[in-house]
């Protein structure tokens, strides 16, 4: 079987949907499926060419048997909203190009943003094949939660776009249940939609000591270290956790925070903790997928937290799983179907978004009474063990066979 998947995030960047498009197609592979890739140069999050790359037309690698090509695209940090359609619209062009060059069984694109499966569609047209349209988010829902823009011309044809090709598909992929719920709303039969969700690698997760020349480094002996790790972008309400934070400075030494990552906000985060004097703040630059592991064996506590909107009540964020499976229990400020999963297997604490007493309560608690803390520690194991990202490759390739 012959697979061809576009996805414009790809190793060796380390987002969430790079992560998961590399970890589902490597163990496809291991099953003796031929899976080739289109992407982009990587350049995430930052609008930087990797070291290594450049922004070529097309140029073609193999990495653990996934074949890769990476095509030209506008190159922009994630800052604007109309540099990032161009960005996104650049790709989907020359993705469709080079994929009518492929040869495969089927095609498979992945959002959030929705101009890969547009190329998608148009490449099951052309070479009648089936497709799948795999959401990640629902786009451009999203783009109104974070407030990037209201509701316009622009907005509506998007939405109009988005029904279109839910419907166009032959199926869909979703990585929440509310997700499949929203999509039926909107007129499409639930049983061409199928729910995998997000999960872990087991086999590359593995909980250690700290890292003594983190510890060291960072100056972080006898601290007790929340982290954020991620993208710093609009949605995720970093600039409430500083505000917040700011509060229990002196009250709590012993605690520091770290932020580790880039985004469109890194830089207006760093200038307000520096106007509030924050020393109990460190932020780092994004780190490769191999360092994120030495990081979350650093810390105490994994900060995962989005604003508050009704949008993100159908999300579910990767990172709850990737701390979970290196024991590292969850404060979270989400509500809807994370909330479910870190409340239902006891993995953690969930604080009411953007409301500043939850979130100190809940800190303190998870900071404090170490018996809890111990019982979290267990629950994530338990959760990571229901969410092996292999398993979860394996039902999907399964339901793939199927179409």
């Amino acid at each position: 079987m012959r697979i061809l998947f576009l996805t414009d995030n790809f190793p060796p960047e380390v987002n969430a949907p790079a992560n998961r498009t590399y970890e589902h197609c490597k163990e496809w592979v291991k099953e003796g499926v031929q899976v080739t890739v289109i992407t982009c140069v990587p350049n995430f999050p930052k609008g930087k060419v990797y070291k290594g790359y450049r922004n070529k037309i097309y140029q073609k690698e193999e990495i653990d048997g996934i074949v890769v090509i990476r095509v030209w695209s506008y190159i922009t940090a994630n800052e604007g909203f109309f540099k990032r359609i161009l960005d996104y619209i650049s790709y989907a062009f020359m993705a469709f190009w080079a994929g009518l060059f492929v040869k495969t069984d089927l095609i498979l694109a992945t959002s959030p943003q929705f101009f890969t499966a547009v190329s998608g569609a148009l490449l099951a047209f052309f070479k009648r094949k089936k497709w799948i349209m795999e959401v990640r988010d629902l786009w451009p829902e999203s783009i109104i939660a974070v407030g990037a823009m209201e509701r316009n011309l622009f907005i509506r044809f998007f939405e109009w776009l988005e029904k279109r090709l839910y419907l166009y598909s032959d199926h869909i992929v979703v990585v929440t249940d509310t997700f499949k719920q929203k999509i039926k709303e909107r007129g499409v039969n639930p049983d061409k939609i199928s729910v995998f969700k997000n999960g872990a690698n087991l086999a590359f997760y593995k909980p250690t000591k700290k890292p003594k020349y983190l510890v060291d480094k960072l100056g972080l002996n006898n601290k007790f270290v929340f982290a954020y790790i991620g993208t710093h972008g609009m949605a995720h309400g970093l600039h409430f956790i500083l505000h917040a934070i700011n509060k229990i400075k002196a009250s709590h030494p012993d605690y520091m925070f770290l932020f580790i990552g880039d985004g469109a906000e890194k830089n207006n985060l760093k200038g307000m903790a520096h106007e509030l004097d924050l020393t109990n703040v460190i932020f780092l630059d994004s780190v490769s997928k191999e360092l994120i592991v030495e990081y979350l064996n650093l810390i105490d506590v994994a900060l995962v937290n989005l604003r508050k909107s009704d949008t993100f009540l159908t999300v579910i964020p990767s990172k709850i799983f990737e701390a979970a499976a290196m024991g590292k229990p969850i404060l979270l400020g989400l509500e809807g179907e994370t909330k479910k999963i870190v409340e239902g297997y006891k993995a953690g604490l969930c604080f009411i978004p953007e409301n500043e007493s939850s979130f100190l309560c809940n800190l303190h608690r998870i900071g404090s009474e170490k018996d809890i803390y111990n019982d979290y520690k267990a629950g994530c194991f338990k959760l990571a063990a229901d969410f092996d990202r292999s398993k979860i490759a394996a039902a999907m390739l399964e339901r793939i066979k199927n179409l």
